[in-house]
């Protein structure tokens, strides 16, 4: 019983730290894309008329 106590633990590790480091690479990448596109269109809305911002 234990045994299987043990095992049903650790699959649920698995499970959540699979869905934490899931959702951490998620937001790193939207962060990693979303900074710097930003800043280029700050920098482009100063080229134009139209200010977005």
């Amino acid at each position: 019983m234990l045994r299987f106590i043990d095992d049903l633990a650790g699959a649920l590790y698995d499970i959540l730290k699979f869905i934490i480091r899931s959702i951490s690479y998620l937001l790193a990448g939207m962060i990693i894309v979303a900074i710097p596109m930003y800043l280029i269109v700050w920098v482009f809305s100063f080229f134009s008329n139209h200010h977005p911002f």
